[in-house]
């Protein structure tokens, strides 16, 4: 085991330093659920996270939705099995499930949520949660009793620091006097440009973190994705359900990769470490959550933590992603 020492950045008005990149959990998750990414191999996912704390990432980013409970179980076992320092762990809630037919609801209410606590906790076999963050505004109703509940977390000591994810800067304007918000999860990549004009800005002078998801838009901007791969994805894989994977924006979508391939060449990184750091590339944005199926995926995206775009490349980039139409400004 050789970890090695990355950049970081302190998340939000926390003590929390965190590497520029954090492990996402969402895919290894597994099949057979709404938003699968198809089948996973357990060992290959726990060897990814090990890869990956080895590497230095020092968070790692799961939900207890994440394959119904398995995502959690699997991080929970690859801290079990390795020998060094453990990594901050970050959860959501919001997301429940019917054991029966496995169909998702959603609920925030008091009940709901210690429920969900008590059962991040025992299959990540930890005593603390380092950030616990409501998933979804949903039911958008029950975010002040969702946001109490998790502030009495906080009091009890089970809970470190408290976040949201998917929030719109109305959504935190009304929770902010109940309790401080550390962080703010929202999607942010070449494709998604949404956060850029308000919510940045309004996490920034509110000093509070962003962890963005999807940097490389599901895959799509790493460089190995093509149509024949997306043709032959599982059934179960929610991407073949997503626009952008599909005609028309996905040919424009793939001339975007390689302008990304053609920038990364010139330093020998991967598009998707080039996509990573466009991301990265805001003051506001503390980290990325950046997803691996495999040891070699966390390998392929590691540059990215270190790895700066200079203006005339975030120039390069922008210029084709508006000169193409390509994404969501």
């Amino acid at each position: 085991m050789t970890t090695q020492a990355l950049p970081k950045k302190k998340l939000g008005n926390s003590d929390l330093d965190i590497t520029r990149i954090g492990f996402g959990a969402w895919a290894i998750g597994g099949g057979d659920w709404e938003f699968a990414w198809g089948a996973q191999d357990d060992q290959d996912s726990i060897d990814a996270i090990h890869r990956a704390l080895d590497l230095g990432m020092n968070w790692i980013d799961t939900a207890p939705v994440y394959g119904l409970g398995h995502s959690e179980e699997i991080v929970g076992k690859a801290f079990r099995s390795y020998g060094g320092p453990e990594p901050y762990v970050f959860t959501k809630n919001s997301m429940r499930w019917d054991i029966k037919n496995r169909k998702i609801y959603r609920s925030l209410k008091a009940k709901s949520l210690r429920e969900e606590l008590e059962g991040s906790l025992r299959r990540l076999g930890v005593d603390v949660i380092d950030l616990l963050q409501i998933h979804w505004p949903d039911p958008e109703s029950e975010i002040e009793e969702g946001w109490r509940t998790m502030a009495g977390f906080v009091k009890e000591g089970k809970v470190r620091y408290i976040g949201v994810s998917n929030f719109t800067v109305a959504q935190m304007e009304r929770i902010r006097p109940i309790h401080p918000i550390t962080s703010l999860q929202p999607p942010y990549n070449l494709l998604n440009r949404k956060i850029e004009s308000e919510i940045l800005p309004y996490c920034e002078k509110n000093n509070i973190g962003v962890l963005a998801y999807s940097p490389m838009a599901s895959g799509l901007l790493t460089g190995a994705m093509t149509a024949e791969r997306i043709a032959n994805l599982p059934e179960d894989d929610w991407r073949k359900r997503n626009p952008n994977f599909q005609p028309p924006k996905l040919e424009k979508n793939l001339e975007l990769v390689e302008v990304l391939r053609k920038i990364g060449e010139r330093h020998g990184r991967t598009p998707g470490e080039v996509a990573i750091a466009w991301t990265l590339r805001k003051p506001a944005v503390t980290g990325a959550i950046v997803g691996a199926r495999s040891p070699k995926q966390v390998e392929g995206v590691i540059g990215a933590a270190t790895f700066q775009l200079s203006p005339d490349e975030v120039r390069e980039i922008d210029q084709f992603v508006y000169e193409n139409g390509v994404g969501q400004a």
